[in-house]
């Protein structure tokens, strides 16, 4: 605990500090422990979120999330942390009801997903080339893809010819790539329009299901997309902090781990 007055640089240095180190601050906790009042403290996480330092939440703040791969291609994005990804696609896939319609968007996890769906006859929509190419030599999956430009840092068409087609479908499971996942702040992206198309699948959607990696539980995007309560089912990896396994829990949401390494 400080205990001579800290300059208003070294206040923001040491939230960000716990931020890194706990992936959330809570107003209340900083100003007893930094020695100033909540509005200073308010006033400290505006100023870190209008930086892009963090994302602010009621009370608090979360860690930014971040690109897999800041610059980096869709194709890059997809070779990282391959073993994981692979462990997440086991334990979701079979939450895939054969015979059901399933949305499956953009990312290198829910391409793994794809690419572990089983040998039964499924509809697939996808507004992602990559998905859709892993799934076009399956004979026992009808294949349905939502067109228009293709957003080149997501690997997904997003657009408005995109919104127009989503018109003609009602799936059955929506399978979410999220940027940031949250019990608090729910799932959120880093791209307006992506945010957007998003909320319009899961608004269109039976159920909606979110598999992750770690990094990105616990952290917000700039762009809301989903509230917690309103994911059906949370895929996480085995150590997942159980602080968020509770809070989703606790919101109605399904939560299972994937297998350990």
């Amino acid at each position: 605990m400080p205990t001579d007055p800290l300059l208003l640089q070294e206040r923001h240095a040491l939230i960000l500090q716990r931020l890194q180190t706990d992936g959330r601050v809570l107003a209340p906790d900083l100003a007893q422990w930094l020695q100033v009042s909540e509005d200073t403290i308010r006033r400290d996480l505006r100023d870190l979120a209008a930086a892009g330092l963090c994302q602010k939440v009621y009370g608090g703040a979360l860690r930014m999330a971040l690109p897999a791969a800041p610059g980096g291609t869709p194709a890059q994005r997809r070779s990282a942390q391959s073993d994981r990804k692979s462990r997440l696609a086991a334990a979701a896939a079979p939450r895939v009801a054969p015979g059901s319609v399933v949305f499956i968007d953009a990312g290198s996890t829910n391409l793994a997903i794809a690419q572990a769906l089983g040998e039964h006859r499924l509809t697939v929509i996808t507004n992602a080339p990559a998905v859709a190419a892993a799934l076009v030599d399956k004979p026992l999956i009808e294949l349905i893809v939502i067109g228009g430009r293709i957003h080149a840092e997501t690997g997904a068409s997003i657009g408005a010819t995109a919104l127009r087609e989503l018109e003609l479908i009602s799936p059955d499971l929506y399978i979410l790539g999220a940027c940031g996942v949250d019990a608090q702040a729910g799932v959120s992206a880093i791209h307006f329009e992506e945010a957007e198309f998003k909320r319009r699948v899961a608004a269109l959607s039976k159920a909606v299901l979110v598999a992750t990696t770690s990094d990105k539980v616990g952290t917000a995007a700039p762009y809301a997309v989903l509230a917690a309560a309103s994911l059906t089912e949370l895929v996480a990896e085995h150590d997942i902090d159980a602080r968020q396994f509770d809070a989703f829990a606790a919101r109605g949401v399904r939560v299972l781990r994937a297998a350990r390494p």
